[in-house]
């Protein structure tokens, strides 16, 4: 099977994934309730959280500008701006894609380097490592803020994690996967190995050692990166932007006019009237948990989640947590989609300059 081939049937799993969490979160959805609700929310909340949304990418292109700069001096922000727009739109379509889309707009705005034969200064090989290092700073942000609010209000949200997720996690664990884990790590060093010893005899090693090199150099630049604590300081802007669009739409469910609605939807809505932003911080997180499995934007595995942490920790049916998630998902996904046909129309614009 050629690479062309595992790709198509990588994506093709990869959507029927999606299609499968998405039926089984909808499927006990009452639809003419459920579009009752939708039409009875604030739509200025939400509005609100598209808004905040913007921030995100925002502050997300301010800080991978950061980590470009001791590699490229002359990147600026309207491109970094528009590769990460792009790169969500790519997302929606095409899982983890959109990552390797993004370094490759960086890569073609980059000017020649004269000393490297044709070669980008910002080569994408340096470019993909600035984006690896940019996304494991979130999983570190996550990590940590994931950790203090554990501690913070375990009492209160510590059953959920412990029942739903972790929970999850120690079932579907196999002590076989230790193992598959062992031969990976004994392949690469193998491989590592054999690169040292015959790269001078086989060209094409070269090209792959030369291009780690790059990635290293790319994943390490935060070293030669200035005001690193404006790093740091953009790292959490673009979390509080995450907190205050959950924020919102939360918002947006607490001000549904409830006249608009059946009696039981009504009182899923007094319910939630007293959630708070702590409430809309775990529910970011739990969204934000959702996001490693692979699936196009995002679809289904959201859904499932986030409804399920508000039925389990709230009491509400899970039908109800569906219109936070919906609102949620489909308002960000809608923002993406636009604002990376918009970066995309500038960029080809600015290739016509």
């Amino acid at each position: 099977m050629n690479n062309k081939v595992r790709k198509t049937v990588r994506y093709i799993f990869l959507f029927l994934l999606a299609a499968v969490l998405i039926f089984f979160a909808f499927r006990e959805v009452r639809w003419a309730e459920f579009k009752a609700a939708l039409k009875a929310c604030s739509w200025g909340w939400i509005a609100a959280s598209m808004f905040f949304g913007v921030m995100s990418f925002i502050f997300r292109g301010l800080r991978w500008r950061r980590l470009l700069l001791p590699i490229d001096p002359a990147t600026s922000f309207r491109t970094c701006f528009n590769a990460v727009n792009i790169s969500y739109a790519v997302n929606l379509v095409l899982p983890r894609v959109g990552e390797f889309a993004r370094c490759g707009f960086v890569t073609a705005r980059s000017a020649p380097d004269p000393s490297e034969n044709g070669r980008r200064i910002a080569s994408f090989d340096k470019v993909l490592g600035t984006a690896a290092l940019e996304r494991s700073s979130d999983l570190v942000a996550m990590a940590s803020i994931l950790g203090i609010f554990l501690v913070a209000t375990w009492g209160r949200f510590g059953a959920f994690f412990m029942d739903k997720v972790l929970g999850t996690v120690a079932t579907g664990f196999d002590f076989s996967s230790l193992w598959i884990l062992a031969a990976a790590i004994l392949c690469v060093g193998i491989f590592i190995c054999f690169c040292a010893l015959f790269r001078s005899r086989l060209s094409f090693l070269e090209k792959i050692i030369g291009f780690c090199k790059g990635l290293w150099q790319g994943f390490v630049s935060c070293v030669k990166m200035e005001k690193g604590w404006l790093f740091l300081l953009q790292t959490a802007f673009v979390w509080v932007s995450y907190w205050l669009m959950s924020y919102s739409v939360l918002h947006a469910v607490q001000g549904m006019d409830t006249a608009a609605i059946p009696e039981a939807m009504a009182s899923c809505v007094e319910n939630l009237s007293g959630l708070g932003p702590v409430d809309a911080l775990f529910l970011m997180l739990v969204g934000s948990l959702s996001s490693i499995l692979p699936v196009p934007g995002g679809f289904g595995a959201f859904h499932f989640m986030v409804a399920g942490a508000i039925s389990y920790v709230y009491g509400v049916p899970f039908e109800f947590g569906m219109i936070f998630a919906t609102l949620s998902h489909e308002s960000q996904a809608l923002l993406q989609a636009v604002c990376g046909g918009l970066s995309y129309l500038d960029e080809s614009v600015r290739q016509t300059e």
